[in-house]
């Protein structure tokens, strides 16, 4: 099948936001953006509500049917067992069916696999994901993938938004206590959010019980007094880009060949921008002599896309 021919939808459903669109032909219909998707934080049913509305406003907005989506592919943050990716597809399918609305191919799996197809072109590599969670993912073989990460920040995440948000966290509460330096972090916190006091600390229990804040709504926070040069929040993000590093070099053994370059695309809203992160990240990556950084080919979007067209092509 032509691609000039068909119609698709893509949608990314990250840890903190989701992102879709349609596409006809060569052209971008739609697009829209809404909240997270991350069965670990919604649950499966809730996500996949999300992923129908999402499908139904793209839909409505491009004023077409439903039934003329040819292939529609979702990657969703949570999802990476067969079993995960089977239980939501199939809750999809049955969701769309109680609410009259028709879907053709449809395949639901995992955020960080979009986002290896999109950031590698479909090549063998490894591709660095860095946003609310982390993950790193390794093509070999032109088949094989392998994984480092993505467990979750209940279990790990290191050098994620969450995690810097978390490390921030825990590095105000130890300054209260005089266990470590005290930190600007503090201050900015409470600017920000009133219901924490600078006086009555304990407030930073109550505000994070009643979710004024998250992890990942912190990590600016900490970058920023980073920046400033606010000794402890260096340290956090310093411990980030080392933790990077460690997962992305974790892949790079997988791979058989120990001497030959293996290529590394990052991605992601923590190291997209010129950050001290990113600097960080880059610059210890510059020194590791069986890796070599390239710029992604394509974002998570047209990992799906490329997926969705390759689904459709199976039942030819």
């Amino acid at each position: 099948m032509n691609k000039d021919e068909v119609t698709l939808i893509a949608i990314d459903g990250g840890g903190s936001k989701t992102r879709g669109i349609l596409k006809r032909s060569n052209e971008i219909i739609c697009t829209i953006e809404a909240g997270s998707t991350r069965i670990g934080a919604v649950g499966v049913g809730e996500s996949t509500e999300r992923v129908l509305n999402i499908i139904r406003d793209l839909c409505h907005r491009s004023e077409i049917d439903s039934s003329e989506v040819d292939a529609i592919v979702v990657g969703l943050a949570g999802v990476w067992l067969e079993e995960e990716k089977q239980r939501s597809t199939q809750l999809l399918k049955t969701l769309a069916r109680n609410s009259n609305i028709t879907i053709n191919d449809t395949m639901i799996t995992s955020d960080a696999e979009i986002a290896l197809e999109g950031v590698l072109g479909g090549k063998n590599g490894i591709a660095l994901i860095a946003g609310t969670g982390t993950i790193t993912l390794g093509k070999i073989n032109n088949k094989e993938v392998v994984r480092c990460g993505g467990w979750g920040i209940e279990l790990d995440d290191e050098g994620s938004g969450a995690w810097i948000g978390r490390e921030g966290l825990t590095a105000i509460v130890r300054a209260v206590d005089g266990r470590s330096k005290s930190t600007k972090l503090f201050d900015m916190l409470a600017e920000r959010y009133p219901m924490v006091k600078k006086d009555r600390p304990r407030t930073i229990v109550s505000a994070y019980s009643e979710r004024i804040f998250e992890y990942h709504s912190l990590t600016p926070m900490v970058m920023k007094c980073a920046e400033d040069g606010d000794d402890v929040c260096y340290s956090i993000i310093e411990t980030s880009a080392q933790h990077l590093v460690d997962g992305i070099l974790a892949v790079r053994r997988q791979f058989s060949n120990s001497k030959e370059k293996v290529e590394i695309a990052c991605m992601g809203g923590m190291i997209e921008n010129d950050t001290l992160l990113s600097r960080l990240l880059y610059q210890i990556l510059g020194k590791e002599k069986n890796i070599k950084v390239v710029k992604p080919y394509g974002s998570a979007l047209e990992g799906a896309l490329s997926m969705a067209f390759k689904l459709l092509n199976e039942y030819e």
